[in-house]
Order: structure tokens, then C-alpha cells, then sequence
């Protein structure tokens, strides 16, 4: 990597470190509520949610496109994941994951990803039938992300991800596009110690439109309501106020501990991994992630974390999660170098009401 491309990507992970004194100050609940888009700050994969998403600074391959983009880098060839989500147990809403990335060039990797999430069948209400008996209608949350991450040297590596936001019932909708762009830094005699920070959710504000905004009403001398038959019906389109997009910035440090020794000193069959986060959320509390990831022969990881916002767990969170989750990977091996790998992802995160989040995953690396 030339000096210049080193010297602008230092440049950024230093203006980033700067920038967290103020950054620690950023929540503002007092605008919570205020923002849309709220699934994009769902985790929708089975692996990164099971330790509290605070693995920023060491997550790899497809899983990335979620917390921190730069990790996609490390897709060997091809890897697809599917995931499903019981969000809010009890809820009836569930989500539905899939993602694609593919190692392109020597040192680069493009990712695709889609999430839908579906909240079931919702009687029609009017002011008119306020019981319903209309029938049902399906709300559609559905976010596509094309992205890309790229190795610039052993070190460090960066990505970016333009995600397309599409909301909507029968007769109402809205569109949108955010954009993610994130850095690693892995350094250390092992590369056992990681530095990521991770920019979220940076887009123009979505705004709905649609008939459902539109209402009839009978005009009376050409200017005034009225409910009289006396005059002429017209129709009416209320304008729909713009909200922002949930943006965020993620911070965080993990360092990996191999427990067993070789005659060179080193041997990665078993791996603990101790992982923090920082996330300065725009429009609620900041929160603080501390996770555990235990590694045994890269066929079983098992992981836990523990997510701190103020008043977690409490009367007056404005968090339906009290704090814990938990998660667990199985993967088979395969292929002549055993490289490739099939495996089973699952996670729980615990929550004040309904009966947790239970995620399942299935992945494939080739």
C-alpha cells in the first residue's frame, strides 16, 4: 500500500479516536421517537447478535455488512448466510435474511444482502369502521445492501455499504438510502489485537406518500368544509412531515487469547476472544457492549455478551432488552484443505416482555 493511502487511512482512524469524548456525549433520548427506519438498527444474524454486537472491531465475512462493513474483507472465496428471526417472541414478527459475498480481485469483496421483515396480518381500521371488518392489510419492511470491502495492507482494511430502504402497506409507502462505511485495524506478534469504528445509517430523510394520505371532502362555495351534500366532493392529499434515519457510530476494541501452545509458540485450536463496543446513537441512549467468544478447534464457538444503556432493565427503560444475550456456532469442515465450512448459527437475547429474540442461522463458506 502506497505511504499516501496509509497516511489518509491513519488520518481517519486518529480524527475517529479524537472525536470520542464527544461522541460519548452524543445520545439524545430526548429525540427518541423521532427517527424512522427502526429495522436497521436489528441485527438479523444469528452469529454477531449472540455476543451483543460487540464485536465491531473483530467480525469477518458476511455478518459484517451489519456492524462494521471492513470485515467482509476477509471472505476467503464465497460465503452465503440465511438467517430467521422470532423477533419479540409472541409478537408475530418475524425476519427473514439472506446474504451473499464473493472474494473479487486480490484483496477485495463485494456483498449482497436482504432483509424482510413482516409484522402478519393487521385488520383495516377508517374512521368510519373504527372495529374493522374490512379485511387485512401486510406492512412490508424490506432493506437491500450492495456492498464493498477491500484489504489495503495486513493490517487494515475498510468497506462501505449503499442500503436501499423500502417501507410500505397497501396504499401507503416510502423510500430511502443509507449508506455505511467502516475501518479494522488488526495488529499485534498474532494479529490478536483488532480496532474498528464503523459510521451507520447516514441518509437523506424519508418521507411516506401514498392514496392513504388522501381523504374526500365536500367543498361549499369553492373554499369551505362541509359535511353538506350541497356542493361538490374534491379530493385531498395531506402531506406526510419527513423523519430522520436511526445514524449511529460504533467504536470498539477485542483481543484474542489462544490457550494452548505449540513448539512455535502459538496454537489457535482454542481461542478466547474478549470484545467491547461503544455505540453513540443520534436519536436514543449510547450504549456499551462487552461480549466473550470461546473458540474450540473451529467447529464449536460458543459466545455471551452483555449490553449497558441507561436504565436497562429497569421501570423506565425505553429498551424492551434488559441487557444478556447468548449465542453458539456448530460447523462441519470440508473440501480437499478442510477450508471450507458448513455451518449452524443460534443466538437469544433476552427481553423485559414477550419471550426473547431467538435467531437461527445457516451459513456456507466456501
Amino acid at each position: 500500500m502506497n505511504i499516501k493511502l496509509k497516511q489518509i487511512i491513519s488520518g481517519t482512524l486518529l480524527a475517529a479516536v479524537a472525536v470520542v469524548p464527544v461522541s460519548s456525549y452524543a445520545g439524545n433520548p430526548d429525540r427518541g421517537g423521532s427517527a424512522g427506519a427502526q429495522e436497521l438498527l436489528i441485527n438479523p444474524y444469528a452469529s454477531s447478535s449472540g455476543w451483543g454486537n460487540s464485536n465491531t472491531s473483530c467480525v469477518r465475512g458476511l455478518e459484517s455488512m451489519f456492524s462494521n462493513i471492513a470485515g467482509m474483507a476477509f471472505t476467503r472465496k464465497t460465503e452465503v448466510v440465511f438467517s430467521h428471526t422470532n423477533w419479540l417472541g409472541g409478537s408475530g414478527i418475524n425476519i427473514n435474511n439472506f446474504g451473499f459475498s464473493q472474494h473479487v480481485g486480490e484483496t477485495g469483496c463485494i456483498g449482497l444482502n436482504v432483509m424482510s421483515l413482516s409484522a402478519g396480518s393487521i385488520p383495516i381500521t377508517t374512521t368510519d369502521n373504527p372495529e374493522g371488518g374490512l379485511g387485512t392489510f401486510n406492512p412490508s419492511f424490506i432493506n437491500i445492501g450492495l456492498s464493498y470491502a477491500k484489504g489495503f495492507s495486513d493490517n487494515i482494511y475498510g468497506g462501505a455499504t449503499i442500503r436501499v430502504i423500502q417501507e410500505q402497506i397497501a396504499n401507503v409507502h416510502a423510500t430511502g438510502v443509507a449508506v455505511d462505511a467502516g475501518v479494522q485495524y488488526h495488529t499485534g506478534k498474532y494479529d490478536q489485537v483488532h480496532f474498528g469504528i464503523a459510521l451507520r445509517n447516514v441518509g437523506p430523510k424519508m418521507t411516506y406518500n401514498g392514496d392513504g394520505l388522501a381523504f374526500d371532502a365536500n367543498i361549499l362555495n369553492g373554499s369551505q368544509y362541509n359535511n353538506s351534500v350541497n356542493g361538490y366532493t374534491a379530493s385531498f392529499e395531506n402531506k406526510s412531515a419527513s423523519f430522520e434515519l436511526p445514524s449511529l457510530l460504533n467504536i470498539g476494541l477485542a483481543y484474542d487469547f489462544y490457550l494452548t501452545k505449540d513448539s512455535s509458540g502459538l496454537k489457535k485450536d482454542y481461542r478466547l476472544t474478549v470484545a467491547g463496543n461503544f455505540t453513540s446513537n443520534s436519536f436514543t441512549n449510547d450504549q456499551y457492549s462487552l461480549g466473550l467468544e470461546l473458540g474450540i478447534r473451529k467447529i464449536i464457538r460458543l459466545r455471551g455478551g452483555y449490553t449497558y444503556e441507561k436504565n436497562i432493565g429497569t421501570s423506565t427503560s425505553v429498551s424492551v432488552f434488559t441487557g444478556p444475550s447468548a449465542g453458539a456456532t456448530f460447523q462441519i469442515p470440508f473440501g480437499k484443505d478442510k477450508k471450507s465450512s458448513f455451518g449452524v448459527d443460534y443466538s437469544y437475547r433476552f427481553t423485559t416482555s414477550f419471550s426473547g429474540v431467538n435467531t437461527f442461522g445457516f451459513r456456507v463458506n466456501l
